[in-house]
């Protein structure tokens, strides 16, 4: 129903105030939250044009310069490869007809030219040797914000690392209290994560970074012999690989950006989890960062902060691996060239990218200023008067009395503790088969949970010198 169908045909709201954004990515109230300008602006279809157009004129350049087509019509076309000068309303009309926007985009760069220069254009090429050159081209402007923004995360999670290298907490298990560790290795442990990550992202773009010219079914037929060697000069100026052969439906590059950017939200969303019950009243060890006040408020519980970057990040990375499943999917293309499946990649390849930005950004904004609370990080370690060291306690015991005896006992002392029958430096110290091999003083040296955190500083230390700090 639309607007004007409520209140007797009146507009229900202030037409002046609304514009036609349907989805959360360009909403005018959710954009920055869920996405970002900048991705927004790689995928636009201002910059996906001029990619179409930055083809042609590498395309005309080229052939211009191996003899293939005049040199003054790739003057021409070059001159007038400008978005600018597109007219996107007869663009939209003849895309909607045509059902794809090369064919119209090169009719309007055609036509643009003088003198008849404009019929050397598109020579040779196919439209989805530009539509994917285009793609490939937006997917390296695009992977380059997600770098940076994960390069600013992991310099916030090292300094986290860092910071609390030695700051005792309490490890968790089935979200039960497990055994101490440090807040910086946990830190470290996000940390080594996003790093290979980067690593994951270095290796991809060797592969996914190269451009397409095939022509109809990929043989470059058109061209006859100068077919490779302009797909070489065409590659060249746009920084692109060149192809060994034609991918137009083996698309395993494009759902490996996808399958990346799952992952790399998967690992976002761990990070959020964590953070979320960390952020529990009940504990209280991390809080997002207040945003100089009012960040997360509840409209009718004052003393509230609700984990919003979390939740935004959870959001995102949901529908995020959902569209790496769609791009799974459109590699089931038919023959040399696909009905169907290619489209999916364009609607969801966008979105995929957009949700990305919005996790990254929202993660960036929260470690960067996370607020961490060792004394309740302490007091939460402190909650089971040395339960949580029961390990180092069997441990001890093993060598002496057998490590599945040890383990019985001390299940059966937890037990004891857990249903209020006495302290568990008590129990354990007035045990007689315990006290044949430990004292007092050693049972209280073994459940004081600072002294059981293992390796946490030095591995610490190996991540952060994995990255020469």
């Amino acid at each position: 129903m639309s607007l004007r169908n409520w209140n007797n045909g009146e507009t229900n709201m202030n037409d002046r105030c609304m514009h036609p954004n349907a989805t959360a990515i360009d909403s005018d109230v959710y954009s920055e939250i869920f996405a970002t300008s900048a991705m927004r602006e790689v995928w636009s279809d201002r910059s996906r044009i001029q990619y179409y157009l930055d083809f042609e004129k590498a395309l005309a350049l080229t052939q211009a310069h191996l003899g293939v087509i005049p040199k003054e019509a790739a003057e021409e076309i070059s001159l007038h490869s400008n978005v600018c000068e597109i007219d996107f309303g007869k663009l939209k009309d003849a895309t909607e007809h045509i059902g794809y926007p090369v064919l119209p985009v090169v009719q309007q760069l055609t036509a643009l030219c003088k003198d008849d220069l404009g019929q050397w254009c598109h020579w040779g090429a196919t439209t989805q040797d530009i539509t994917d050159t285009a793609t490939i081209l937006q997917i390296r402007s695009a992977l380059q914000l997600v770098e940076d923004e994960m390069k600013a995360i992991s310099a916030s999670l090292a300094h986290l690392a860092k910071e609390h290298r030695d700051t005792p907490m309490i490890g968790r298990s089935n979200l039960q209290q497990a055994v101490p560790l440090t807040f910086g290795y946990k830190a470290a442990v996000w940390l080594a994560g996003l790093d290979r990550h980067l690593q994951r992202l270095d290796q991809m773009k060797r592969r996914v970074l190269m451009g397409e010219f095939g022509g109809a079914v990929g043989t470059l037929a058109s061209l006859g012999e100068q077919g490779l060697p302009v797909q070489q000069g065409v590659m060249e100026r746009l920084g692109l690989t060149q192809p060994p052969i034609a991918w137009h439906t083996v698309r395993d590059t494009i759902a490996e950006v996808g399958c990346f950017l799952g992952i790399l939200c998967g690992l976002l969303d761990k990070i959020a989890s964590d953070v979320k019950v960390m952020m529990m009243t009940e504990l209280n060890e991390v809080q997002e960062p207040a945003g100089g006040g009012g960040r997360g408020a509840s409209s009718t519980m004052p003393q509230k902060r609700n984990p919003i970057s979390c939740a935004y990040i959870t959001a995102c990375s949901s529908v995020v691996r959902q569209h790496s499943a769609s791009l799974l999917n459109a590699m089931n293309a038919d023959f040399e060239r696909a009905t169907g499946t290619w489209e999916i990649e364009w609607l969801v390849l966008p979105e995929i990218f957009c949700l990305s930005a919005g996790a990254l950004a929202q993660a960036n904004y929260m470690l960067s200023g996370l607020v961490v609370h060792p004394d309740n990080m302490k007091k939460d370690l402190q909650l089971t008067n040395g339960l949580v060291n029961t390990e180092a306690v069997m441990m001890a015991l093993a060598p002496k009395m057998g490590r599945g005896k040890a383990h019985d006992r001390l299940t059966t002392i937890s037990i004891a503790v857990s249903q209020g029958k006495g302290q568990l430096i008590d129990l354990l110290s007035n045990d007689p088969e315990i006290a044949k091999f430990l004292d007092h003083t050693a049972i209280e040296r073994l459940i004081e949970p600072t002294n059981y955190l293992g390796n946490s500083g030095a591995m610490v230390d190996r991540v952060l010198a994995g990255r020469g700090e």
